[in-house]
């Protein structure tokens, strides 16, 4: 799931030529700098983002595409294209917000990553050098999104990994693809999570109604022997024989049954009154188990 979210917002972007020439401009000078090769060609793993690199140029004809065996990992075919001389510099930075967005798309497209595993949500930017990643980080300084840093295998690797920020990130380039289907992703994470935490309630509430029941029960016992239910008053016999007919009822449950019903509260009171009665005649003390809900 991970590797195919970054995949599809990667084709998404690719399919989107913009249309403004200095947009253009600014794209194509981006790629050419983030996807550079020390031996002067552009490379990518995704076929659709080559087809934008050369849907870019003015001469395409005069630039095939060259695929090659894969050889990192998964055995991904990488796709190349000869650089140029006027796309092998540093261009220049961009004015225009529109641009510095192609800019941050560009990185995105040629060595960032996009994943949403079970440690949660993350977004990088693995670069080539330390002048493509203070350039980087600069830029997305401008947008107000400063990205983590560390060193992976001797690149500079710039990440998020809070939902809002990446979310962010990505619209700022475009990848409004890619943003609905994080949002379906947490929204159904979020359900899940919810669906776990009132299970996990109901049973820790379950365990504490039982656990109760069994005390309740052993008290009533003890009366029995020790006292006589029949002593009782009617209210106080009433919930007594209730809890021996119904042991893992809970008290709402039990209030219910009394005749005329009884609130939560009264049931724990009579409960409650049972227990400091077989106290007061020497029942052995019992650890208290926590009262359910």
């Amino acid at each position: 799931m991970a590797s195919s979210l970054s995949a599809d917002a990667k084709d998404a972007l690719a399919r989107e030529v913009p249309q403004p020439p200095h947009c253009r401009a600014a794209l194509l000078g981006a790629l050419a700098y983030y996807g550079r090769t020390a031996d002067g060609r552009f490379l990518t793993h995704r076929n659709p983002v080559a087809r934008l690199f050369r849907a870019l140029f003015e001469e395409r004809a005069e630039w095939p595409i060259h695929t090659e065996p894969g050889r990192r990992l998964q055995k991904l075919a990488a796709y190349s294209l000869d650089l140029p001389e006027r796309l092998r510099g540093t261009p220049p930075r961009p004015a225009k917000r529109c641009d510095r967005s192609m800019e941050l798309r560009a990185a995105f497209l040629t060595c960032g990553s996009l994943s949403s595993g079970a440690h949660g949500y993350h977004l990088e930017f693995a670069l080539g050098g330390s002048a493509q990643a203070e350039r980087l980080s600069a830029l997305l300084a401008g947008f107000e999104r400063r990205p983590r840093r560390l060193l992976r295998r001797g690149r500079t690797v710039l990440y998020f990994k809070e939902f809002d920020a990446i979310e962010d990130v990505l619209t700022l380039c475009g990848a409004f693809g890619a943003v609905l289907a994080l949002e379906d992703l947490r929204a159904l994470r979020e359900t899940k999570n919810r669906i776990h935490r009132l299970v996990n309630t109901e049973a820790a509430n379950l365990e504490r109604a039982v656990a109760a029941g069994a005390l309740q029960r052993r008290t009533i016992d003890f009366l029995a022997h020790q006292y006589g239910l029949e002593r009782l008053s009617p209210a106080l016999r009433e919930i007594a024989a209730l809890r021996l007919a119904h042991p893992e009822e809970s008290l709402a449950q039990l209030g219910q049954r009394c005749d005329p019903p009884a609130g939560k509260p009264t049931v724990g009171s009579r409960l409650g009154a049972l227990a400091r009665l077989a106290q007061r005649l020497g029942a052995p003390a019992q650890g208290k188990p926590r009262p359910a809900r």
